[in-house]
């Protein structure tokens, strides 16, 4: 082990309570017996001890579901799926030459090979030399393509789709027996999956030969009992217990519902939707926004959340009604914060995670998903209109409805979370949005989603970016960029003396964290709205310095005012740093900055009035040190304009800085 791995681990070790240690020793231990189970590919497995020989399959779509299903939505999903027959299927940003007939554990982005027959425990995948870049191999093995390919065939009845769902579901089933390669390292990949797989079947259920890929198949009854005992034998334990565990929970829960084969399924749908149900309420604010301050792991937990539910629902095993209404609170905050082209924000992390993939992957999965519960719990009259989708139309032909209290009018403020939205009035032209950030710095003790960002802001004109959250473009392999995209200089915010807010211990790890308070709010259909905040994360420097900012909406001005206040001790460093969307042309004199950008064929201009007592310089596509960048999905990068202002701060400074947007 090199000096920086023991580095990590002591740093990961501290992020841990006592009785973490101990469920990770027990763990340990668990594995090391383990070991002797491992199936190698090719050889033969025994059926589990306890397989039922009635293996009928669970809740059913109506026949008739698939008639209603809008054509546009239908032809998308078949486009999809033909690009998965022609192999050239999207992977986090990466083309899939071989999506018809995939090697479950290529790379495409480094051309490695993650182990394939090594066993599990012994697989280090977070080490690039040895695995690649592991999202790239782990997410082909979501199998998401998969019921893409089976919701065609259930909209078509075309048998290209059926036979090359069951294709690749042998295929991957023969290459991962239980234990073997990089497959059976992570359990949200396993929750995952099973979710895929109970679907597929659902899709195909009219299809003569699903049997025969299913319930009639030894290796198919083998996997989907190993999945859910690896699972229930290795669950996230404490400080990575965040959407990990709800996926290892719905995945668990799906399984047991759909495919009750097993004389342990009763035991494994009972912990599991105890478990489900204990873990959305841990990663979810009372507000109903998600714990983890990273908005697209909102969505998917909100996303797993409906899948689970709906399922157990169908099943006869409901969850409990606090419950759904904590997944209605989900739904409802998830559309209050969303820009007037229902655009959500981009606050923390973002992977592009999904639970349930059966419409084209490039529609929006915020839009499919607030969809998919407005078809399923109905929608108060304030939400924004969100398109229809697939899923809107199995989920809701699956589940039932539920009378839930809701709020009456959209929710500005999530206090909870600590996220304001300011947004001016409709009379006073194209919609200004901002998005404030005076919330918690992430969830649980090592906050592996957050961001140092405290204090950040992200404003639209029109759904446009004016004032933009760069996003996250990698996890693994590229350590720089991990960095930078996670780090304070890489957002709307203030950095003292050239250091986060927050220090970093590792890609998913902060080694300390940020203490926000909002101190005033005043928001709603007003004229002239207002918020403030104030963090102390800088305070651990050799010269203690606090951050106090404070944003004017001025609706009917179309002007928004951002006051930054700095108290310090002694002469500090600083950077103050507006990062600009990727369609802002900027022109720079001084202290005052030209923007113009376009919506539609409309030319659009506004002026950023910057503060003179710093010295602003213009920044685009830089590399060394990275600066300029905006990532519009994970694992994509373009150019972008930061404008970045340093001095220095003695004692007490005032900076102001205005938008106007006319």
């Amino acid at each position: 082990m090199s000096r920086q791995d023991a580095g990590w681990y002591l740093r990961r070790l501290r992020g841990m309570s006592t009785t973490e240690v101990f469920y990770r020793a027990v763990d340990a231990g668990r594995r090391r017996l383990w070991a002797r189970r491992q199936v190698d590919p090719g050889d033969s497995a025994t059926m589990p001890r306890d397989t039922l020989p009635d293996r009928a399959f669970g809740p059913k779509l109506p026949e008739s579901t698939s008639l209603d299903v809008p054509a546009d939505v239908a032809s998308s999903l078949v486009r999809a799926a033909d690009t998965v027959l022609a192999g050239t299927w999207n992977v986090l940003g990466s083309r899939r030459a071989d999506s018809a007939d995939p090697d479950w554990f290529l790379d495409p982005v480094t051309g490695r090979r993650s182990p394939d027959r090594q066993l599990a425990f012994r697989v280090h995948h977070r080490d690039e030399a040895e695995t690649g870049n592991i999202k790239q191999v782990w997410e082909m093995s979501r199998h998401h393509h998969i019921t893409v390919l089976a919701a065609a065939w259930w909209l078509t009845q075309d048998e290209r789709y059926a036979d090359a769902a069951a294709n690749q579901l042998r295929s991957w089933w023969a290459a991962n027996p239980f234990l073997s390669g990089v497959h059976w390292t992570s359990g949200i990949e396993a929750g995952i999956r099973l979710i895929s797989w109970a679907w597929t079947r659902r899709l195909l259920d009219q299809w003569p030969k699903v049997g025969d890929v299913f319930e009639h198949n030894d290796n198919a009854v083998r996997q989907i009992a190993w999945h859910q005992e690896f699972l229930a034998a290795f669950p996230s334990r404490g400080s990575s217990a965040n959407n990990h565990i709800v996926a290892e929970a719905a995945g668990r829960l799906v399984a047991a519902c759909a495919f009750p084969w097993y004389r342990r399924t009763p035991q494994w749908r009972r912990n599991a939707g105890a478990l489900l149900e204990r873990e959305v309420r841990a990663n979810t604010f009372n507000d109903g926004l998600n714990r983890e301050l990273a908005t697209d792991y909102h969505r998917f937990v909100l996303e797993l959340g409906l899948v689970a539910a709906v399922e157990a629902d169908a099943a006869g095993h409901p969850l409990s009604e606090a419950t759904w209404e904590r997944l209605a609170k989900m739904l409802d905050a998830g559309a209050a914060i969303v820009d007037v082209t229902g655009r959500a924000p981009r606050q923390g992390d973002g992977d592009e995670g999904r639970a349930l993939v059966v419409d084209h992957p490039e529609r929006d999965a915020w839009a499919v998903v607030q969809g998919a519960g407005a078809a399923l719990l109905g929608a108060p009259e304030w939400w924004p209109p969100f398109p229809g989708s697939l899923l809107a139309r199995v989920i809701s032909a699956l589940g039932r409805s539920h009378q839930l209290p809701r709020p009456r009018q959209r929710p500005r403020q999530f206090a909870d979370a600590g996220l304001v939205v300011l947004r001016s009035r409709p009379e006073d032209g194209p919609e200004i949005w901002c998005r404030c950030d005076g919330g918690p710095h992430g969830f649980l003790s090592i906050a592996a989603h957050a961001h140092a960002d405290a204090l950040s802001l992200e404003v639209r004109h029109d759904g446009v970016d004016i004032l933009a959250d760069p996003g996250t473009y990698c996890y693994h392999g590229e350590p720089v960029w991990r960095d930078w995209f996670r780090s304070t200089a890489a957002h709307n915010t203030i950095e003292i003396d050239g250091v986060s807010q927050s220090m970093s211990g590792g890609p998913f790890l902060w080694a300390s964290d940020v203490r926000t308070w909002t101190l005033s709010c005043a928001v709603g259909e007003r004229r002239v709205q207002t918020w403030s905040a104030e963090h102390k994360g800088y305070l651990r420097l050799k010269t203690p310095t606090k951050h106090r900012r404070a944003v004017t909406l001025d609706s009917p001005g179309h002007r928004l005012t951002v006051v930054d206040i700095l108290d310090t001790t002694s002469a500090v460093p600083f950077g103050l740093s507006w990062h600009l969307g990727p369609e802002i042309v900027v022109d720079l004199h001084g202290s005052r900055a030209s923007l113009d950008w376009q919506v539609g064929h409309l030319p659009r201009h506004g002026t950023l009035l910057l503060p003179g007592e710093l010295d602003w310089t213009l920044h685009r596509g830089e590399v060394d040190p990275p600066l300029g960048w905006y990532s519009p999905r994970f694992g994509t990068r373009i150019p972008a304009t930061s404008l970045v202002g340093r001095g220095s701060a003695v004692s007490t400074i005032r900076l102001v800085t205005e938008l106007e947007m006319p």
